[in-house]
């Protein structure tokens, strides 16, 4: 099992300590890459670092936390929550929670609920792996240009490639932008669909974007080249992927 990645949203300095000191004795299982004691700030840390785990501990703002924390757009990591009210328990278990750490928190408490983080993932990626396996064969035996298979947060898709307008890279994650407005996340990362997606209708025109040339609007060559679309966004073409641009938008027209 890889270490497993960890935010801390705490407000006591001494739940904070004690927590990163087991990480100094466990760090074969556990990193620590980020830690505040502000519920913005660490909303923050979740959507840049997309840790496994979340260490809360915030009396008084749970529900400010939840609301942000539903609206993420990507697999949320597992909750851990530390109160010194044992009535907090169950609330929180209804957040899905994996665990819940009564104050004053000890050793045991944290290798517990860390083990316990540690199985739900295991199982999570092991369910994800055969969801690929799925996705894969869908890929391989579809008909040719016309569907791709995405696996977003809780099942499969099979999206028209024809409704693809773009698909935009998120660390290991893929999110597809279609027509009717709809974003799809995929646990595959973009480079794998640059070998699925139709090479007559899409092009990877940054290391972050692959464009489905059929919804690009215009091509704007002021102060760089950028393609837009109909939802008003405009995405860049990577300098080095210009020329190569210029060649595919020649031959398709």
């Amino acid at each position: 099992m890889a270490t497993i990645n960890a935010v801390i949203i705490v407000e006591e300095n001494d739940v904070t300590q004690k927590i990163k000191k087991f990480e100094e004795e466990n760090f074969m299982i556990l990193k620590i890459v980020s830690d505040t004691n502000s519920i913005v700030k660490g909303i923050k840390s979740i959507k840049a670092h997309k840790p496994d785990l979340v260490f809360l501990s915030i009396a008084f703002k749970k529900d400010t936390f939840f609301k942000k924390f539903s609206q993420l757009e990507q697999h949320l990591p597992k909750l851990v929550f530390i109160s010194d009210h044992k009535e907090d328990a169950l609330m929180e278990f209804k957040q899905s929670a994996i665990d819940f750490i009564l104050k004053p928190v000890e050793c045991n408490d944290l290798i517990l609920a860390v083990y316990k983080a540690i199985k739900y993932i295991k199982m999570e990626r092991s369910y994800q792996n055969q969801k690929i396996n799925t996705i894969d064969i869908l890929n391989s035996s579809s008909q040719p240009n016309d569907f791709v298979a995405v696996s977003s947060l809780d099942n499969i898709e099979l999206i028209p490639m024809e409704e693809i307008m773009y698909c935009q890279a998120d660390g290991r994650y893929t999110t597809f932008f279609l027509i009717n407005g709809k974003k799809v996340t995929s646990s595959k990362n973009l480079k794998e669909y640059n070998s699925i997606l139709d090479s007559n209708l899409f092009f990877r025109i940054h290391h972050s974007y692959i464009v489905n040339l059929h919804h690009v609007l215009k091509i704007s060559k002021k102060d760089g080249y950028y393609c837009e679309f109909p939802n008003g966004i405009f995405l860049p073409v990577a300098k080095r992927r210009q020329e190569d641009f210029n060649k595919f938008i020649k031959i398709k027209d």
